[in-house]
């Protein structure tokens, strides 16, 4: 439901959106780091606006912030990050820790239930993690777990991970993200995605909060899960009403007129920037690490290896004449002013070896354009002028000045004469089926990271079996990730980082465009809203 403010008052509008019989469950509190009293959970719901929208509401099948906004809610994991911090350290679990260099080690409470009264036992944690590995779905966050050999349980609250590789220095932090959610055994499909529909009607929920209705990129209302115990404390609020709008100006005006409590992901700079001086309302920034990007198929994009013209030569040179022709300052200026800053590598500005690879091998060495540079580069590969680039962009997922942005980069490719690009846009849902099935030759993609670690710029990108899905493959790339996951020095793991963005820089399978901030725009009686170093937006503490 998109809403709009139209006179209706606050109660009307959340009655409307909540209904009666969510607002009588609104009473139950969770159990979390402590017992929430009556008084703790007791306050009107909380309405949280977003133009997210969510791929699937299971874990196996999604890799998207939107998705991640309602299962960090209503999920269990074994570990997690608490709030302002990047230690990973027990959530679900009573301890977890390497017992060995190839084995880390989950104990688990006894009695713990799913929301629908189901006991939760190691063997759902093990049936999550088989089954996320056998659907290795394309849109799933399953190729992160390349280092996963098996999941042993010798009973019902010990889970022993077997791992490939000894030293692996990013598996803990990978359980708190997409592909370390724990779901029902009784409930989830072992070898397919599981409807959303079911997963609700089946009230299979383990984290703070638990669904009780639920209409696709609509609504999704959420009441505190009385069963939940993990390292969170229960959700101080009653209930939260999630509220999916189609347009970022329609987001804007909710928030500002009080009809929403808090608007997160995606407001465009103006809007921010408008509303920073609106006394109605708070704006909440938090740390960085979003990143904003192309991708390029390297089966179809030009001189792709599946068209008629292949010729990896000059799939090469297309890349980089792009690389050489972007102006960064120019989008991060006219079109976000300044909210989104220049990004010249693969890993960010304040992440262990973050370099600036990009700006010393593309463009005229500065961060700048240089055609002559661009040209030089086509010439050489003996690509013929201009080329036809097909480039895709999604209106809604990004935020709304993703289309100034790809509008911008389709002029500063053509004004040098040396591109014409058709330039298309399709809505999340599609797009992010379309760009997995080899549908786009180069197209936009965003990137929040799932934990605080460089890896999560390299791991996710670069492997061969990879999220984007992009037909990238090169063995020395492969090496030294697989090589910097497992290295326990810290000065000779920041080389290897380093030397990976290097080496992805020469071969350019994506060219990063911006790194942003998080930014949250919220009602002045209105406190909880927590935007930390995990990158998670969790519902739990919002009150007001």
């Amino acid at each position: 439901m998109t809403l709009h403010h139209s006179g209706r008052g606050r109660l009307g509008l959340a009655l409307g959106a909540f209904g009666a019989s969510a607002l009588l469950l609104a009473g139950c509190a969770g159990g979390g780091g402590g017992t929430a009293t009556d008084d703790a959970a007791s306050g009107e719901p909380i309405i949280v606006g977003t133009t997210d929208k969510v791929t699937t509401l299971d874990p196996a099948g999604s890799y998207d912030n939107g998705s991640l906004a309602v299962q960090t809610q209503v999920f269990p994991y074994l570990v997690n990050t608490d709030y302002n911090t990047t230690e990973v350290v027990p959530d679900l679990a009573e301890t977890a820790e390497f017992t060995s260099p190839t084995e880390y080690t989950v104990t688990l409470p006894e009695g713990l239930k799913w929301a629908n009264g189901n006991d939760l036992t190691s063997a759902d944690v093990k049936f999550s993690f088989d089954r996320n590995i056998a659907i290795a779905d394309p849109n799933g966050a399953s190729s992160l777990l390349y280092n996963l050999d098996s999941v042993e349980t010798p009973d019902e609250t010990t889970v022993v991970f077997k791992l490939k590789t000894a030293n692996d220095q990013v598996f803990p932090s990978i359980l708190t993200s997409f592909p370390g959610a724990i779901v029902d055994d009784e409930v989830f499909s072992a070898d397919a995605i599981t409807p959303d529909q079911d997963i609700v009607d089946a009230n299979a929920f383990g984290g703070p909060y638990a669904i009780t209705s639920y209409d696709f990129n609509k609504t999704v209302e959420f009441t505190p899960n009385e069963n939940y115990k993990g390292l969170l404390d229960a959700p101080v609020n009653s209930a939260v009403i999630l509220s999916y709008f189609a347009e970022s100006s329609n987001l804007k005006l909710a928030v500002q007129e009080g009809d929403i409590d808090v608007a997160y992901r995606s407001l465009s700079s103006t809007d921010v920037a408008d509303l920073a001086t609106n006394d109605a309302v708070q704006v909440i920034d938090g740390p960085g690490g979003e990143i904003r990007y192309i991708v390029f198929n390297f089966d179809t994009q030009p001189y792709g290896a599946t068209t008629p013209e292949a010729d990896s030569a000059k799939a090469l040179a297309v890349r980089q004449a792009v690389a050489n022709l972007v102006d960064r300052d120019a989008i991060s200026e006219q079109v976000y002013k300044g909210t989104y800053t220049p990004l010249y590598s693969y890993v960010p500005d304040g992440f262990n070896g973050a370099t600036q690879v990009l700006k010393d091998l593309y463009g005229d060495g500065n961060g700048g354009p240089d055609v002559e540079k661009a040209k030089a580069t086509l010439e050489a590969a003996g690509v013929t002028t201009p080329v036809a680039l097909s480039l895709q962009y999604s209106p809604d997922h990004y935020g709304p000045s993703s289309g100034d942005e790809y509008a911008l980069v389709k002029s500063q490719l053509e004004e040098s004469g040396l591109f014409t690009v058709d330039l298309k846009s399709t809505e999340w849902v599609q797009y992010s089926k379309d760009r997995t099935s080899d549908v786009y030759p180069a197209y936009q993609l965003g990137w929040f990271p799932d934990y605080s670690d460089a890896d999560n710029y390299l791991t996710p990108f670069f492997l061969t079996d990879n999220f984007l899905g992009n037909h990238f493959s090169d063995q020395q790339t492969e090496d030294l990730i697989l090589q910097q996951a497992v290295e326990p020095d810290p000065a000779a793991r920041t080389q290897e980082i380093e030397d990976i963005q290097a080496r992805v820089g020469e071969l350019l399978s994506t060219v990063p465009l911006l790194q942003g901030a998080q930014v949250a725009v919220a009602g002045t009686d209105v406190d909880g809203v927590i935007l930390d170093a995990s990158f998670k937006f969790r519902f739990a503490p919002l009150t007001k």
